[in-house]
């Protein structure tokens, strides 16, 4: 059970352009945001969409392929750990940061186009 501990899988679609920081160190480190949709009937018997937006970190290789092939609208897999930190502002205001380190990036379907049906 070891191997299950924190551990985070999404399917989602890339909801903005990856941003690529190189370190000093020479890593390289991507951060970015997909989007998953959870869908249910309210209690109207209605059908209701609930996007929720992820907050994720590459490192390294995993963070060149999302340069290279993770752009915005890309359906894509993340397996990761779930992480959070804290820092402090300029102004000396503490903030707290929840984000999904990945592990592992698998890339799914073409970016959604909008103007195409799923019929």
């Amino acid at each position: 059970m070891s191997t299950i501990r924190n551990k985070v899988q999404l399917i989602g679609n890339v909801g903005n352009t990856p941003e690529i920081q190189h370190l000093d160190s020479g890593k390289k480190i991507t951060s970015f945001s997909p989007a998953t949709n959870d869908n249910y009937n309210n209690a109207r018997g209605e059908k209701v969409q609930n996007t929720q937006w992820h907050n994720i970190v590459a490192w390294g290789k995993t963070a060149e392929i999302v340069e290279q092939y993770a752009g915005k609208g890309k359906e894509i897999a993340i397996e990761g750990k779930l992480t959070s930190r804290s820092y402090e502002t300029p102004e000396g205001e503490k903030k707290y940061v929840t984000e999904i380190v990945a592990n592992e990036i698998l890339l799914l379907g073409n970016a959604k186009n909008p103007n195409e049906s799923n019929s």
